[in-house]
């Protein structure tokens, strides 16, 4: 494919840069350089940068403890996952309702923290049944979700994500674990995350930027490009992690990104002209 990218001027004139994680600044445990480069370079030059993550499966105290580690400096301010955006949405659309969450042990106290009213799963019912990307996922949680979803819950799953890219290839996401209870329930969840309105919301709500003022840089064309294309933010791919070049070319012309880079590299050579 091709990677030429006509006019920057679209990416240079933006004022937050939202970058993706796994696959876009670093791979498990495996940092990208020149991400911390990039990083330091927006920053140097008065841009202000934001890390979102449809990862649910860790806080953000882990996130910030991980980029802290693999070098990026980040605040606590510079941090959102796809778990913050559902637990907004549950606090201000459904307050008070009983949960039953199938997800890790940091997204289960990250909710109880926040005041979501949690249940074992044992109960005959729930309000609302959440899924999400739970590397503890037992058939026992599965059960109870789908039981209680038959049961009349409501069904709400923290990212749409079928793989986590890590070092030694993909492994199965929080999408992968909700089409297992469509599967039996037939019941379709509805998402957050990327690339979904509310994740738009609530990012310009906690940093008071406006769609305008906003770029999304990361790895997937279904979330990360998506989340852009739909609700008019400058979208950017680099190729880094999950998606192909043959992924982009096959890709309807409104599902593909305003950029492609072969990676993060890349972008910080054109961008600031290195």
């Amino acid at each position: 494919m091709n990677f030429q990218n006509s006019d920057l001027s679209a990416i240079k004139e933006k004022k937050l840069y939202i970058f993706d994680m796994d696959g876009t600044i670093y791979l498990g445990n495996r940092v990208f350089p020149y991400a911390i480069r990039f990083v330091e370079h927006l920053r140097a030059s008065g841009r202000r940068v934001l890390f979102f993550t449809n990862n649910a499966s860790h806080s953000p105290s882990f996130y910030l403890e991980k980029l802290t580690r693999l070098g990026f400096s980040p605040s606590p301010s510079e941090i959102l996952t796809s778990g913050d955006v559902t637990i907004e949405y549950l606090k201000r659309h459904h307050p008070g309702k009983s949960v039953y969450l199938v997800g890790t042990p940091d997204l289960e106290n990250e909710f109880r923290e926040k005041g979501i009213r949690l249940l074992s799963g044992k109960e005959e019912t729930a309000d609302i049944v959440v899924t999400s990307f739970d590397t503890t996922l037992t058939y026992e949680k599965l059960n109870n979700a789908c039981r209680l979803i038959r049961g009349g819950a409501q069904y709400f799953s923290t990212h749409p994500d079928f793989n986590c890219p890590t070092e030694t290839g993909f492994i199965p996401d929080s999408g992968a674990i909700a089409a297992f209870v469509t599967a039996s329930t037939g019941k379709t969840p509805t998402y957050f995350g990327k690339p979904y309105p509310e994740t738009v919301q609530m990012i310009c709500e906690v940093t008071g930027m406006t769609k305008n003022d906003l770029c999304f840089f990361g790895d997937r064309l279904y979330t990360d490009i998506a989340i852009g294309r739909r609700h008019g933010v400058t979208a950017v791919l680099v190729l880094s992690g999950e998606t192909k070049p043959a992924d982009v070319d096959a890709a309807a012309p409104a599902d593909k990104p305003d950029f492609v880079f072969p990676s993060l590299d890349e972008a910080d050579h054109a961008i600031f002209e290195n």
